[in-house]
């Protein structure tokens, strides 16, 4: 009565079903026990669900029961058996609580005011903590508030960016300023599930953003405030006082990108030379990232190393692998300080901090453990980064290389060692992990920005040796150099490196067929990817061969999107309705460019919004515009002398006005009150049986944002949806 009498068919159907299920656990647990070495590398995914649970939820939850969950999960650990899949379970709950917690608590810890309202010729005071110039024209200043003239201290916004539209050589951060701008809170998405800027300008501090209507006022200059305050500053104008050398030396595009890679301020970069870096796949070498870092700290290592090593007395009496270690880290540090301290710069010096930690204990530098503790660290001090498309990318191609790395150094091992296999391995090499990297971002890519970079392979092959060999290590000895003023010679040699890595991404870019536009994928899609990536670069056994199965069923339902038939924009000013070519067609005016551009992104369409604008959808005269959708008349009402008849005559009405007593439309009214409140609705028309249109399936903004304390309303404004309309 073994495994071969419940597989024969002598045993009850429900006693051979049980009798399966266990012998499946078993297998399972046989597995799981074999790869016992690799649990660890797991602790970050399951601290990953928790974060991603906290921010799937519709309203926010009490902070007594995200502390609940952990204690609860806590004590059966402690309570459970000392081995075994149960106990494994309840270590996987345990670490999805911890990291549900860590994103309650970091949400309560960065709790600050942001703006309700619109403020038209605010009156701000407060204190510049950066100046960002910009490409056109003008800065960009992040200002640490004192007083907002009309606002009480609760309800104002503790950190603001407001746009100048002049430059101000005289200013410089630490200074306190008086200036009138307009300000409003941070933007929504511009469409249903889209990116949300408002969610990480709150973990960010940021409670508002606008334009200056006049120019700053200096009040009092840097060398006022609190030690903190001034410390901050002094970081900040050395900072200003780098990119300034580096412009000096190297002016124009090519000194713009040489101060991003080296201050990590990108402001000045000019919107075609950013659209050839994202087109040919090289947008990742203009924003400092591992590799910038890796390459930074690495060649302080590299040097000092071999430095010392030319010296037999030391090196054969001194660990100096392990000092070339510390002082890479201190390297490391450095950069991170002048580069700006951003999320992924920051999220790279873990990395690098670890690696080198690794080597001064003696440990491997290159493992999955590694990068699992620089997940975690990162996980546990910024939840919110689990969202961010660059966390995202950035490790999933370190994983996948490391689990490639860690492949081949097995079978390597096993062959021998020649010169010419060393060869085509350093070659090979080169090739094979710009492919491994590449496809493991490429789902991040299209998932997140809608768009497939066909030829980034030959541009990073040709891009990223010259960023390693000749613009990094020129970025570095220009910084060695500018104490003494002897940095342009570096700086030189690092401009041509540039000159030929913008010459590459133009020209890559310029092929046909270099972007392709793909529609958004739905998030189950994206969900198996990446469970069947992780299974597939995580585990090291057989069983691993398991996640190509989930990539395949990812591809498989990447295509199962629905699009919707109408887009109204918030305010009513843009709508936009789906053609019988499929296309969307737009009618409003160039303020709404922003909006549409998203739109046409997730729609997977390359145009630009003035193309579709021009779209022949919508008839329109001085009362508004008529277009029809799937036999369906769309009518957009903007005058109060149509909005009566539109009323009678469209089943879908959009409207900046009040509607009238009685204005029923078959399927949908969409007022003013309803988009300002609720944001940006997605319309879709839902067929009957007979093909006809019997609902609208409506979608807003704020049912996919739910109640979170980043999405608060700006006013309490009562909506108007009436008709026929499903949600």
């Amino acid at each position: 009565m073994g495994d071969s009498a419940v597989r024969g068919g002598r045993w009850p159907a429900p006693l051979r079903v049980l009798a399966g299920c266990l012998l499946g656990g078993g297998l399972i647990a046989g597995q799981l026990e074999r790869e016992r070495a690799r649990w660890f590398v797991w602790l970050p995914v399951a601290f990953g669900i928790g974060i991603a649970a906290y921010f799937s939820l519709m309203t926010e939850p009490d902070t007594w029961m995200a502390l609940a969950v952990p204690l609860i999960s806590g004590g059966l650990l402690a309570a459970g058996p000392a081995s075994g899949i149960l106990r494994l379970a309840i270590s996987v709950l345990f670490a999805a609580s911890l990291g549900f917690a860590a994103a309650k608590v970091r949400t309560e810890m960065t709790r600050a005011p942001v703006l309700a309202r619109d403020l038209p010729r605010a009156d701000i005071q407060g204190m510049v903590e950066m100046i960002e110039p910009r490409a056109a024209r003008g800065e960009r200043l992040t200002i640490r508030v004192t007083a907002i003239a009309g606002l009480a201290p609760e309800a104002r916004p503790a950190v603001v960016r407001v746009r100048t539209m002049t430059s101000h050589p005289d200013l410089k951060p630490g200074d306190s300023v008086r200036l009138i701008a307009t300000l409003r809170p941070p933007a929504i998405p511009a469409l249903p599930g889209g990116y949300d800027f408002a969610r990480w300008a709150w973990f960010q501090g940021i409670g508002a953003t606008g334009f200056a209507v006049q120019a700053p006022k200096i009040v009092a200059t840097a060398d006022k405030g609190s030690l903190q305050q001034r410390a901050r500053a002094a970081l900040q104008r050395l900072r200003r006082a780098i990119g300034e050398r580096v412009t000096t030396a190297l002016p124009g595009e090519t000194g713009a990108i040489a101060v991003s890679l080296i201050t990590g301020e990108r402001g000045a970069i000019t919107d075609a030379t950013n659209d050839a870096y994202r087109d040919s796949g090289l947008v990742h070498i203009l924003s400092i990232s591992g590799l910038h870092m890796a390459i930074m700290a690495g060649a302080v290592f590299l040097s000092l190393r071999l430095l010392l090593a030319a010296v037999p007395a030391v090196a054969l009496r001194y660990p100096i692998k392990k000092w070339a270690a510390g002082a890479a880290l201190v390297g490391g540090f450095c950069y991170l300080l002048i580069s700006g301290g951003s999320i992924a710069t920051l999220r790279a010096f873990v990395m690098v901090t670890i690696m080198f930690v690794a080597v001064m204990l003696d440990r491997q530098a290159i493992a999955m453990r590694n990068v699992a503790i620089a997940a975690l660290v990162v996980l546990l001090l910024m939840p919110e980064s689990l969202l961010d498309a660059g966390f995202q990318m950035s490790f999933a191609a370190v994983v996948a290389l490391i689990s490639a790395y860690e492949a081949v150094r097995a079978r390597a091992e096993t062959q021998g060692r020649s010169v010419l296999r060393s060869v085509a391995f350093f070659f090979g090499g080169i090739v094979a992990s710009t492919i491994i990297a590449s496809l493991a971002v490429a789902p991040f890519g299209i998932f997140h920005f809608q768009v497939s970079q066909q030829y980034a392979l030959i541009a990073n092959l040709i891009a990223l040796p010259i960023c390693d060999l000749v613009v990094m290590p020129g970025a570095l000895m220009a910084l060695v150099l500018m104490p003494f003023g002897l940095e342009p010679l570096a700086l030189w040699a690092m401009g041509l490196g540039i000159d030929l890595m913008t010459a590459t991404a133009y020209w890559v870019a310029s092929l046909p067929g270099a972007v392709l536009h793909v529609p958004e994928i739905p998030a189950a899609s994206f969900g198996f990817l990446i469970a069947g990536g992780l299974w597939l670069t995580l585990w090291q056994t057989r069983w691993r061969l398991l996640g190509v199965a989930a990539i395949g069923a990812g591809l498989a339902l990447a295509g199962g999107g629905e699009r919707p038939d109408i887009l109204a924009g918030r305010g009513g000013a843009l709508v936009a309705a789906r053609g019988p070519d499929g296309r969307l067609a737009a009618t409003g005016t160039r303020s709404g460019n922003f909006d549409l551009s998203r739109w046409l992104q997730h729609d997977g369409d390359g145009r630009r919004p003035r193309e579709a604008l021009r779209g022949r959808l919508f008839r329109c005269d001085g009362t508004g515009c008529v277009g029809e959708t799937k036999g369906t008349r769309v009518a957009v009402s903007r005058h109060a002398a149509a909005l009566a008849e539109d009323c009678r005559r469209s089943p879908v009405v959009i409207t900046e006005l009040r509607p009238p007593p009685g204005c029923a439309p078959a399927l949908a009214l969409i007022d003013r009150r309803a988009l300002l409140r609720n944001g940006a609705h997605a319309i879709r028309l839902v067929r009957d049986d007979d093909g006809t249109i019997r609902a609208a399936h409506i979608e807003t903004v704020r049912d996919r944002r739910g109640t979170r304390p980043w999405t608060q309303p700006p006013a309490q404004l009562r909506p108007q949806v009436s008709g026929r309309a499903s949600r």
